[in-house]
This record gives structure tokens, C-alpha cells and sequence, in this order.
């Protein structure tokens, strides 16, 4: 009874002090995402598996129910426990991540997944990229009299070697994503521009280095020759994206009316927004942007609020993550960026990636819930 009583009040004073209309807005996306995956993928279940079951949405469901577990868990900490949790699922993430190579599943000439008898199939980086941006967060605001030059050194050797092992896979949207995280907590630290810019080009030269003369590379160079000349081939995929969104119009050809997500594979996950524009139309798109721009207003309005500078930076972090990876993904479907298989997140089809944002936004509502006085 007492256990009872005392849960009662633990869940009394989180809903009491939680950000509601943060939490409302993380709750709808999850319910559209949940909502566009029974849709659009009861027929590649059909497909696939000479079903009529909707095993994908059942999946997705069962995903986004352990994702909310990890949302309340996270967010009900208190912050110095969930900087010591953090801490150490980082330790454990980064571990799985360098076992990637070694043990790691290899799909479609990339090895990005760790398959295990104990563990299910999961994306290691998708889960580490929350604790990143804690470790970052936590160098960069440190207190020690470290001159900041020395900050912006640790934190950059923090992320180089999750950097090389993402190559290595090799993962350029990730690396992408991990590496401009990391310049925009270093931007608005107060780093000297002049620096910045010179660090930024010096980082983009060494990748189309890569890019252009590493032979592991050369599917990227030729995704980003079929981005410039179509008429070069190998971009069948973004194709029919742009297909899908112009064939849906303003509003669509109605619900299972679309056709992409039976010609291109892991339409759900890495097309999804060209899945949804072909059957609902462009309005919704529109819409989900909106609701997006809404939730990361939500976040900065909170920050414009918040004195202490460790917990600014998780903020932004977050927040940057989640836009730059929605930015990314949208911009591939609409042929503004080159194919990177970057999911979208709250609404992507995939574990990895649904629990990952989960343990964010967790971080997120934790940060900006009301501050009891004590």
C-alpha cells in the first residue's frame, strides 16, 4: 500500500510539473506516425508475407510502447540522475557501436545493425545519439577553468571516433547528422566565427576527399552524380518518391490508393513522407512541417526561459538533432539532398530510430517541466 501510495504521488508531481503541450505535441506525432503505418504498410505486409495482417503496425505499435516507457522514464529523473544514467548507456551504446563492424549484420552492403540471441535487431547509433549530446553538453558547460579552445577539443575528440566507426559502416547520413549537432552546440557557445567557418570547410574538404577518392565510398559519389544529372542512372527510388509526390497532388489519391510503398523498398521508413503526400496529399505535409516547427518553438521558448547553460545546450542539441534529421529526410523525398536512408523521426517506421527519439524527447520534457522550490 505504501509502494502504492508512493507511486501515486511520484506520478502526481510528474504530471504536475511535466510541459503538457510539449507532451501533447510528442504524443501526436507518435499517433500519426502509428496512424500512417497501419495505412501505408498493411499491403507490404500483404506483400510480403501473404498476409492480411498488419504485422508492420503491430510492430510499430509495440516499438512506440516501449518508446513511451523510455519517454516517462527519462523524463521523471531528476536531472543528476539522469546525467549519471546517461553517462552510462553512453559508455554501453558506444561499446555496441565499435562492435558493429565485428559482429554487426551487413544489409545491402552496409553493416549498421547488431542482431543478438539475448537482444533484437537494433541500431546502435540510433540509440547513443541522446547520451552524445549529454556528453557533449556536459563537457562544453563544465565548470573546471578549462580554456574553451580545449572544451571544443574534447568535445570534438568525443565524437571523432563515434565518427569514424559510422564511415566505417559506413553511414554518411549519420555522420552528417552526429557532426553538424556537434557545430551547432559549438555555434552557439560563443566560438569565434572566423574559426568556426575555417574548422567547417576544412571538415567538408576532408569528406569530399573521401567521398571522391576512398573506393568504400564510391556509391556515395554515385548517388550524388544521379542527384545532379538524373539521366545518369541509379536514382530509381527518388524517382518515384518525386512521383509519388506529384502524382498525390494538393490532397492526395486517398487512404491505400498509393503506390509507392509497394515499388520501393523501406518506403516506411526512408520515403515515408512521399508514402503519406501520394495517398493524403501535400496539405498534410504541410501540416506535419507545421506541427514540427510548432514543437520546436514550444522547446526555444522554454530555453529563452532557462538560466543554466548545461541545460541550453541538451536543449538545443536535442531540438537540432530532431530538425536536422526531419530537415534532411523531407528534403531527400522532395530531391533537394541526395538518398541518405535518414528516417523521420516520431513517425518512421523502425525500433531503433522510434526508441531513440523517445529517450529525446524524454530529455526534453525532463528539461522543461516546471522547477519545484525547494
Amino acid at each position: 500500500m505504501q509502494l502504492y501510495n508512493s507511486f501515486q504521488i511520484n506520478y502526481y508531481n510528474w504530471w504536475k510539473n511535466i510541459d503538457k503541450t510539449i507532451l501533447s505535441l510528442i504524443i501526436l506525432l507518435f499517433g500519426l506516425g502509428l496512424f500512417f503505418s497501419l495505412v501505408s504498410t498493411s499491403l507490404i505486409a500483404s506483400n510480403k508475407l501473404d498476409t492480411n495482417s498488419y504485422y508492420f503496425f503491430f510492430k510499430h505499435l509495440a516499438f512506440i510502447g516501449i518508446g513511451i516507457i523510455f519517454l516517462i522514464f527519462f523524463s521523471s529523473l531528476s536531472e543528476s540522475n539522469m546525467f549519471k544514467i546517461s553517462l552510462l548507456l553512453f559508455l554501453i551504446c558506444f561499446i555496441f557501436l565499435v562492435l558493429v563492424p565485428i559482429i554487426g549484420l551487413e544489409v545491402k552492403g552496409s553493416k549498421r545493425w547488431i542482431d543478438l540471441p539475448f537482444l533484437p535487431r537494433f541500431q546502435p547509433i540510433e540509440i547513443l545519439k541522446p547520451f552524445v549530446i549529454i556528453v557533449m553538453a556536459l563537457i562544453l558547460s563544465s565548470e573546471k577553468n578549462y580554456n574553451i579552445y580545449y572544451k571544443y577539443f574534447l568535445s570534438f575528440a568525443l565524437i571523432l571516433p563515434i565518427i569514424f566507426l559510422l564511415i566505417t559502416q559506413p553511414d554518411i547520413g549519420q555522420t552528417f547528422l552526429v557532426f553538424l549537432t556537434w557545430l551547432s552546440l559549438i555555434f552557439i557557445s560563443g566560438v569565434n566565427l572566423i574559426i568556426f567557418f575555417l574548422f567547417f570547410s576544412l571538415i567538408l574538404a576532408l569528406l569530399f576527399y573521401i567521398i571522391l577518392f576512398v573506393p568504400k565510398f564510391s556509391y556515395i559519389l554515385a548517388r550524388l552524380k544521379s542527384f545532379f544529372d538524373p539521366a545518369s542512372g541509379n536514382n530509381y527510388q527518388s524517382e518515384k518518391a518525386s512521383e509519388a509526390i506529384i502524382n498525390g497532388g494538393f490532397f492526395g489519391k486517398g487512404i491505400g490508393e498509393g503506390v509507392l510503398k509497394n515499388k520501393v523498398p523501406e518506403a516506411h521508413t526512408d520515403y515515408i513522407v512521399s508514402v503519406i503526400s501520394e495517398e493524403f496529399g501535400a496539405i498534410v505535409i504541410v501540416i506535419l512541417m507545421l506541427i514540427f516547427l510548432f514543437f520546436i518553438y514550444q522547446v526555444f521558448k522554454k530555453l529563452y526561459l532557462e538560466k543554466n547553460n548545461k541545460i541550453k545546450l541538451i536543449l538545443v542539441g536535442s531540438i537540432s538533432i530532431i530538425s536536422i534529421q526531419a530537415l534532411i529526410h523531407i528534403g531527400v523525398n522532395i530531391r533537394l539532398f541526395p538518398t541518405t536512408g535518414m528516417t523521420l523521426p516520431f513517425l518512421s517506421y523502425g525500433g531503433s530510430s522510434i526508441i531513440g527519439t523517445s529517450i529525446l524527447a524524454g530529455i526534453i520534457l525532463n528539461l522543461t517541466k516546471r522547477k519545484i522550490n525547494t
